[in-house]
C-alpha cells in the first residue's frame, strides 16, 4: 500500500519514519518500536543489544578507510507523547498514526505525529544504511521513556558506550545547534475528598475548555499559550465570586506532564434557578479569555452544557473540599517564572500545571517545573509543593534530571559550525533550550562527553497540531552526514 511519505526526500529517513509511525504503541509504548529497531539492526548485520531498562545500542562499523576514526554516538529516544483531540476516535495501542502531507509539512490527523523523536531515530538508521555516507565507527543509542521522565538515560549503564563524541538528534529547530538545556522535576499531589448528596433542586452542568493549541511545556512555554486547566479554574472561580453555590462532581484536564493542557472539563451541580447566571458567567469568561489569548489561541472554546442527572454526578465534594482544592489549583503557578540573565531570550525557569484527574474520591495533580539554574528549580518545586500542602494534599516530589551546561568551546560544536557554514553558506544559531534533553543525564554518566544537538523544524510537538517541515529534514540529513564525514 502506498504512503503519503513514499516520494519524500531523503527516501531513507522517510522510509524508516513511515515504518515507525505504523507501529501500534501498547502500554509501554516504545517497546514495539524498540523491537523493530533491534530486528532492523540484526538484519543489517550490526551488533545490536538492549540493556536492562530497554535502551537499544546498535554498533555500526566505519565505512572503508575510516576504521581508525573516533567513535561517534548518534542518540535519540524511542517514545513519543501520545496525545489526541477528544473528538477523534483513535487507539494508540492498536492504530497506526495517520499521516498527511500539506504543502511543505507532514501532519498526523487529530493526533500527535511522533516526529519527536521519530525523525531523529529514522535519521540514525538511515545514516547506518546509506551507502553514500562516510563515517567512522558509530554507536546508535536509542533510549526509552524520555517523554515520561528520561528513565532510559537516567538508568543508562556508564560502561555501555565507547564513544565520547555525541550528536543528539532531538532538536526541533532548523538552522540551529543546541549546546545546553534545562533540568526538570515533577510534583505529584493527591487530595482525598469527602462527598455528599447534591442538594435537591440542583442540576448537573459540564463546563468544558476546547480548541487550545497546547504544546510542549518546555519548547512552547515562552509563547504564553493558554492552559485549559487555568481557563477552567478561573471560570469556576468567577462563578464562586458571583455568590453562586455549586458542588463539584469532577475536574479533569491534561494528560502528560510535559504537555500544556489543551482541554479540560468540570462537572458541577448548581441550583436550577442559577443555571442561566452560570451560562452567562461562562460566556463572559469566554470573552475575557478571547481578549487575553485570542492571538495565540484563536480556536479556543468555552462551553457550558446541562447534563442529565445520573449516578456519577449526584455526589459532590463538600464545600470545604471545593474551596481548598480550587484555591490550591488557582495558586499553582503556570508559565514563565524567570528569564535567563546569562543567555538573552532563554527562559530560565517555568512551571506547567499539567494534569488534574478525579478518580472516585481522589484528585490527582501533576505539575512539571523546569530551570537551567538548579537552585531555582529546587525553589520552584518547593513553592509548588507548599501550595498543594496548604490545600491539604499529600505531596510527592520526584527526583529530577540535571540540565546540560553550555560549552561554547566544544570541539564537536566547532566542527558542526564549520560544516554548516560550508554546506549552507550561513552561520547557524547556537542556542540553549528550555526543554529537557537527555544530554544532561548522558553527560553526567559519561564525564567529558562532547555533545551537540541538531534536528529539522518540528512545530507544536506534544499536541495534535505537531508538524515537521519537509525541506528541513533533507537539510538536517545533509548536515548530519557532512558532520560525520568531517569527524571521520
Amino acid at each position: 500500500m502506498s504512503s503519503p511519505l513514499d516520494k519524500l526526500e531523503p527516501r531513507l529517513i522517510w522510509k524508516h519514519f513511515d515504518a515507525i509511525r505504523q507501529i501500534p504503541r501498547p502500554s509501554k509504548h516504545e517497546e514495539q518500536i524498540a523491537k523493530h529497531v533491534v530486528s532492523w539492526g540484526k538484519s543489517q548485520g550490526f551488533q545490536t543489544t538492549r540493556d536492562g531498562v530497554g535502551n537499544v545500542l546498535v554498533k555500526v562499523p566505519a565505512t572503508s578507510g575510516h576504521e581508525k576514526a573516533k567513535v561517534v554516538v548518534l542518540q535519540g529516544h524511542l517514545d513519543m507523547v501520545p496525545e489526541k483531540n477528544s473528538d477523534v476516535t483513535f487507539d494508540f495501542e492498536k492504530d497506526a498514526i495517520q499521516v498527511r502531507v500539506v504543502g511543505d509539512f507532514v501532519y498526523a490527523t487529530g493526533t500527535t505525529l511522533g516526529s519527536d523523536n521519530g525523525i531523529g531515530v529514522a535519521a540514525a538508521m538511515a545514516v547506518a544504511e546509506d551507502r553514500g555516507a562516510v563515517h567512522g565507527p558509530l554507536e546508535l543509542l536509542f533510549t526509552t521513556d524520555e517523554e515520561t521522565g528520561l528513565t532510559g538515560a537516567m538508568q543508562l549503564d556508564p560502561r555501555l558506550l565507547a564513544g565520547r563524541t555525541m550528536l543528539n538528534l532531538d532538536t526541533e529547530e532548523d538552522a540551529a545547534l543546541y549546546i545546553g538545556c534545562a533540568g526538570g522535576a515533577d510534583t505529584h499531589a493527591t487530595v482525598t475528598v469527602t462527598r455528599e448528596d447534591a442538594l435537591p433542586g440542583t442540576v448537573p452542568v459540564r463546563i468544558s475548555v476546547r480548541g487550545l493549541r497546547g504544546g510542549h511545556s518546555g519548547v512552547d512555554i515562552h509563547e504564553n499559550r493558554g492552559n485549559a486547566l487555568k481557563f477552567l479554574l478561573r471560570t469556576l472561580n468567577a462563578i464562586r465570586q458571583k455568590g453562586i453555590e455549586f458542588g463539584i462532581a469532577s475536574i479533569s484536564g491534561g494528560s502528560k506532564h510535559n504537555a500544556i493542557p489543551r482541554e479540560a472539563d468540570a462537572v458541577v451541580r448548581v441550583a436550577a434557578t442559577s443555571e442561566g447566571t452560570v451560562q452567562e458567567t461562562v460566556a463572559e469568561c469566554g470573552r475575557i479569555f478571547k481578549e487575553e489569548f485570542g492571538e495565540i489561541d484563536p480556536n479556543q472554546r468555552l462551553e457550558c452544557v446541562t447534563l442529565r442527572s445520573e449516578e456519577g454526578n449526584r455526589k459532590v465534594w463538600i464545600r470545604f473540599d471545593n474551596d481548598r482544592i480550587l484555591d490550591a489549583l488557582l495558586a499553582c503557578p503556570h508559565g514563565v517564572l524567570a528569564m535567563s540573565r546569562a543567555v538573552p531570550g532563554l527562559v530560565e525557569t517555568s512551571n506547567n500545571l499539567a494534569v488534574v484527574a478525579t478518580e472516585g474520591n481522589t484528585v490527582k495533580i501533576v505539575a512539571s517545573s523546569r530551570s537551567s539554574v538548579m537552585p531555582s528549580l529546587k525553589a520552584t518545586t518547593e513553592q509548588v509543593g507548599s501550595v498543594f500542602r496548604l490545600g491539604g494534599a499529600e505531596v510527592e516530589q520526584l527526583d529530577g534530571y540535571p540540565g546540560w551546561k553550555p560549552n561554547p568551546n566544544s570541539p564537536v560544536l566547532n566542527t558542526a559550525l564549520r560544516v554548516f557554514e560550508r554546506e549552507f553558506g550561513a552561520k547557524p544559531a547556537v542556542k540553549a533550550i528550555h526543554a529537557g534533553l537527555e544530554c544532561g543525564l548522558i553527560g553526567e554518566k559519561y564525564p567529558g562527553m562532547d555533545m551537540v544537538s541538531l534536528g529539522p523544524q518540528i512545530e507544536s510537538p506534544h499536541s495534535p497540531d505537531e508538524r515537521v517541515q519537509i525541506p528541513t529534514v533533507e537539510k538536517f540529513y545533509t548536515l548530519l552526514k557532512a558532520i560525520l564525514k568531517e569527524l571521520a
